[in-house]
């Protein structure tokens, strides 16, 4: 008599969650190295990010017009907390996500999402692929906010401030929206140097085997992740210059020791959070909304432009 087979593993996605040029991309092609499953149309690279952006720009799509729906865009400041609308409108952006992602991803077994405005949409995400029945496992890659604005200043000629801020509010919603998930937090240095380390630490805390992570597999990563994945210098501090890098140190300081296995207190962002919260409603008066539609309708004309570029360099 044959013993009764062993439930399988339900299906499950992985999730790179974190702001723009923070290292999302490699950290998303380390994993399907490791046998996670890309989406069917992803953004090629360019200039800014020679190899790949390994998002799906009409999930990107979608995600800025979500954001756009409650009022929001992917450079706004104060995308933290996460901007809810109606229950009913909610559950008819959840539908619509799950329909793009199914387009994407089919029946894949480890479907692979990366696109930074996930991370402050999160909420709609996770109902999303909690209707189609698949679990989630959340990889977070933390690289420093310094390095981060010096890419975004080159790319999109941001403020460091602006750029120092964005950062925060990404990063406090990736963390407060997966506090009940599987995740890893990654130094995205750390992921260069030693990626062997980083992958068992990616499996500790999943509590799980990467889906693939063979020796053929290992040796294409040693050849992808290669130290010229490093573009910005990060060695300014950051205390003692403004709320904003005063509020991202905090932030960073915490996303450093998790990276690091140290269990920071989740009460410090809760706190982090309340700051930024705080400083959204003192400001929110001296913004006007035409002014805000203006920010708006910029972003998503940058947005659009490399869209562009990037459908006609697929082709």
């Amino acid at each position: 008599m044959t013993s009764p087979k062993a439930p399988k593993t339900p299906r499950t996605a992985y999730l790179v969650l974190g702001m723009h040029r923070s290292g999302t991309s490699a950290a998303t092609q380390f994993l399907a190295l490791a046998g996670a499953d890309l989406p069917q149309h992803v953004m090629p690279g360019d200039e800014h990010n020679q190899k790949g952006y390994f998002e799906p720009w009409k999930i990107a799509l979608l995600n800025d017009q979500r954001l756009h729906a409650a009022g929001g865009a992917w450079d706004d400041i104060f995308g933290f907390p996460y901007n809810g609308l109606s229950p009913e409108a909610e559950a008819a952006w959840a539908l619509r996500a799950q329909a793009i992602f199914d387009e994407e991803f089919g029946p894949a077994r480890w479907p692979l999402l990366k696109d930074p405005r996930v991370t402050v949409l999160l909420p709609m995400w996770r109902r999303a692929l909690t209707e189609m029945g698949l679990a989630a496992r959340c990889v977070i890659p933390v690289r420093h906010p310094l390095a981060v604005a010096g890419s975004l200043a080159r790319r999109n000629n941001f403020p460091v401030e602006k750029s120092l801020v964005l950062w925060s509010a990404y990063m406090l919603a990736a963390e407060a929206h997966t506090r009940d998930l599987p995740r890893a937090f990654v130094g995205y240095d750390a992921l260069l140097d030693d990626w062997r380390a980083q992958a068992a630490r990616i499996e500790t805390a999943h509590g799980a085997p990467l889906p693939r992570l063979t020796k053929a597999a290992a040796k294409e990563i040693d050849v992808f992740l290669t130290p010229d994945l490093r573009h910005n210098d990060a060695s300014e501090a950051l205390r003692g210059k403004g709320w904003a890098r005063e509020l991202t140190a905090v932030v960073y300081d915490w996303f450093d020791a998790a990276a690091r296995d140290l269990a920071p207190d989740p009460a410090i962002l809760t706190r982090a959070g309340a700051k930024l919260a705080k400083v959204k409603a003192e400001m929110g008066v001296f913004i006007s909304p035409v002014t805000r539609e203006l920010d708006i309708a910029r972003g998503e004309l940058l947005h659009a432009e490399a869209l562009v570029d990037s459908i006609l360099t697929a082709r």
